[in-house]
């Protein structure tokens, strides 16, 4: 079963659904969650294999979307999708297979593409690092740092580390993920067109969306609306949350 996290209530707009990106959960998005559900019920997921969901052998982006649109079924039977990176992927997947079910997408520093980058060094690093005598997320940090150095790396991925219930452990199920990298960097090339509104956001200071990206989403997402966010990197609802809010709030209820 999916782990949802739901703000707000609903009312006649539709829900807004968070799918996150690698890595990523429904906590990381808690807050901008909460600021976006004044006006709507606002639905943050783990992905499966993340967080509180349930863990699988397959984490395809057919076997995603397919959960994304059991989460819309249950709630009303339509909604307007946001994802970030994996998220994103999955969003499109949806939007492109099932589009009754999609009002408006958002996407978050994701393209239709595969990329050549791999996040198995952080996955390494993780099941490497020492957990079974720590007490404390300073004393994990310290460890992970030995192996990760940028310190907001490590600040996200260890938000995935369970200390307070049980044992503690890693809530993702780390190697499937490692298996199935080459899966979540890639796409798998589905044909199909949606033709609601779009908006494809991504950070100034990221490459994962360039204008020669442009063109192969207006063939699958011909109503897309092209958004940067100065100073913002990959993570960029993060790194610019108050930026990232005003503008999915301005493109979710103009229109």
């Amino acid at each position: 079963m999916l782990n949802t996290q739901i703000h707000g209530t609903p009312t006649a707009l539709p829900p807004l659904l968070i799918a996150p990106g690698l890595f990523g959960s429904a906590r990381n998005w808690g807050v901008i969650a909460k600021r976006l559900s004044d006006m709507r019920e606002v639905i943050a997921l783990d992905m499966r294999n993340h967080g509180d969901s349930f863990w699988s052998d397959e984490h395809s982006y057919e076997a995603m979307a397919a959960d994304l649109a059991e989460v819309i079924e249950a709630h009303g039977g339509q909604a307007d999708v946001l994802g970030h990176s994996m998220g994103g992927k999955a969003s499109m997947q949806l939007a492109l297979t099932r589009p009754e079910l999609v009002r408006k997408l958002v996407v978050a520093d994701i393209a239709p593409k595969g990329y050549d980058h791999s996040h198995s060094g952080l996955i390494a690093a993780m099941q490497g690092l020492k957990i079974d005598d720590l007490t404390s997320r300073s004393e994990a940090d310290r460890r992970l740092s030995e192996s990760i150095k940028i310190p907001a790396v490590r600040a996200f991925l260890l938000q995935s580390l369970e200390m307070r219930d049980g044992p503690v452990r890693w809530k993702l199920n780390l190697d499937v993920l490692d298996r199935v990298m080459a899966d979540i960097t890639g796409w798998p090339d589905t044909p199909g067109r949606f033709k609601g509104p779009s908006l494809f956001i991504s950070g100034a200071l990221s490459d994962y969306v360039t204008p020669a990206d442009h063109a192969a989403i207006r063939a699958q997402f011909p109503a897309a609306e092209f958004v940067s966010l100065e100073g913002a990197g990959h993570w960029l609802h993060a790194e610019k949350p108050r930026e990232f809010e005003a503008t999915i709030e301005n493109f979710l209820t103009t229109g």
